[in-house]
């Protein structure tokens, strides 16, 4: 795995690059046929002080479970708003690099381009690892969007200082959307339609609700 930047950096650092990061993006499909999805999702521990970030490889088409990780160390950045890749990135990487075969698709729990500098965790993470990449958020970081429609697969495009950055997705009927954004070497399109292939019976899908499970201690592995 290629070295992108040093995470030792105060607040105003990381903003500078973000903004030099994300132009870096590529937003159209560079995904080869896919065999296994992965899930990531991150939770902390001690009251913030140590990172758990989760790794949950599924097989394609059928979901199985191949393979999860977890990794936990210190936390290194305070809780900022705008910057929780800084904070989350570095124990995900961690957790990724003890996976015994590399995915094909990455989907995380969090942000895409759907972020005020474009690049959320989802986008960062996917540079980092030059995976495709999609940030399945369960609330808004940003922009503005008309109503859902009801049916599960519908969405409505998310907007923002007059760019489309993500799907507001209905991935269950009667139950809140999921904002869906593509990270890294995915469109927009592409990324819906991945999430909704692997919706299950909740609103999240496969791969990140396991992911959140497994972060959030309710899943095995812990």
């Amino acid at each position: 795995m290629k070295v992108l930047h040093d995470w030792s950096l105060t607040p105003a650092a990381a903003v500078a690059l973000q903004r030099e990061l994300a132009p870096r993006l590529i937003l159209d499909d560079r995904l080869d046929d896919v065999a296994s999805i992965a899930g990531v999702d991150i939770g902390f521990e001690e009251a913030g002080s140590v990172t758990r970030a989760a790794v949950v490889l599924l097989a394609w088409p059928s979901l199985e479970v191949l393979e999860q990780q977890v990794h936990r160390e210190p936390t290194r950045m305070p809780y900022v708003p705008g910057l929780l890749s800084f904070r989350e990135i570095p124990a995900a990487l961690a957790a990724f690099d003890r996976l015994q075969r590399r995915p094909d698709l990455v989907m995380v729990d969090g942000q895409g381009i759907a972020h005020p500098r474009r690049l959320g965790v989802a986008a960062h993470l996917g540079l980092w690892l030059d995976l495709p990449t999609i940030g399945i958020a369960k609330s808004r970081l940003c922009g503005q969007h008309g109503a859902v429609p009801e049916s599960r697969g519908e969405w409505t495009p998310l907007e923002h200082r007059g760019e489309t950055i993500g799907a507001v997705l209905r991935s269950r009927e009667h139950v809140k959307p999921v904002f869906v954004s593509p990270g890294h070497r995915l469109s927009l399109t592409t990324a819906v339609d991945w999430v909704v292939r692997c919706l299950g019976r909740t609103k999240l899908p496969e791969p990140t609700r396991l992911a959140d499970r497994l972060a959030s201690r309710r899943g095995r592995g812990g």
